[in-house]
């Protein structure tokens, strides 16, 4: 979908000046490895040092596969009702019973338990995007919603999350453009279609880092039912995190102007405090 063409004059009102803070807030958390070690300390390290290096390889497979077959599926559930409240305390919960199945069994549960813990990921990511204001009917919006995982992702650069969000959104752009032109009027999303098997492939690449450290953490035999359910939750909370500043920063864009909402954002003092749930009352929507 084409974005209106910002309002001439216009300027950030106080509730969107607060928004956007909350955007570059969220995007300011430490990364998702991070966040792991610092709630699961040294056994984690140790374990993971012990697993068989070919270990890395299979699992990064078994997210691509993941990620590639619950496409469809979390953005269909979500009703859809811009502006409605997202429900991220309820995933989380749903997130860490599932986590806690695959401390249960090990490493031969994750290939049962990913896909479908990737799927209420996209289903909370979905959930947000309506929060804020989109249209889930939109194909632009379903798009943007898969390509949260990749915002998520690690940046080569350094160790900023911010960095890592506008870089990873330059490089998707021309393939994001392209898969919504082509679900455009079309009923669902189709995975087959070359253009989607491009967008997944891009999304994949950066996901597939953040969902290994995920996986190889799960698979440490040591932690068990707790872990593997804190694991889940430290997991699905990242990426609300990023899904929740990227449509704050999409509903912005769309009603002011990306490059004017670029330079606010970028004016704005560095904040890297704790992450909380916070609910808008969004004043414009896609």
């Amino acid at each position: 979908m084409i974005q209106p063409p910002a309002i001439p004059g216009s300027e950030l009102t106080d509730q969107d000046r607060v928004a956007l803070e909350t955007a570059k807030r969220l995007l300011n958390q430490p990364s998702f490895a991070m966040q792991l070690a610092n709630t699961l300390g040294s056994p984690l390290e140790r374990g993971l040092n012990a697993l068989p290096k070919g270990l890395k390889s299979a699992l990064h497979k078994i997210s691509n596969k993941a990620l590639r077959g619950c496409l469809s599926a979390a953005v269909g559930t979500c009703f859809n009702q811009p502006g409605h409240q997202a429900s991220p305390v309820v995933h989380r919960v749903a997130a860490g019973l599932s986590g806690c199945i695959g401390g249960a069994f090990g490493l031969p549960a994750l290939i049962v338990e990913l896909p479908f813990s990737t799927s209420l990921m996209l289903r909370s990511i979905a959930d947000i995007a309506r929060s804020e204001g989109h249209s889930l009917g939109e194909a632009d919006v379903q798009m943007e919603c898969l390509a949260v995982f990749a915002y998520g992702g690690p940046s080569k650069r350094d160790d900023a999350a911010e960095s890592a969000y506008w870089s990873a959104r330059a490089a998707l752009a021309l393939t994001l453009r392209e898969a919504t032109a082509y679900l455009v009027g079309k009923q669902g999303l189709e995975a087959a279609a070359p253009v989607i098997i491009r967008l997944l492939g891009a999304i994949s690449s950066r996901f597939g880092v953040v969902l290994s450290e995920q996986l190889l953490a799960k698979a440490v035999p040591i932690l068990g039912m707790v872990a593997g359910a804190t694991i889940n939750v430290v997991f699905i909370t990242h990426f609300q995190n990023v899904a929740r500043a990227h449509f704050i920063l999409r509903r912005l864009e769309i009603q002011y102007g990306a490059e004017r909402v670029r330079a606010w954002f970028s004016d704005l003092p560095q904040n890297r405090g704790g992450a909380r749930d916070v609910q808008h009352s969004p004043s414009g929507g896609s």
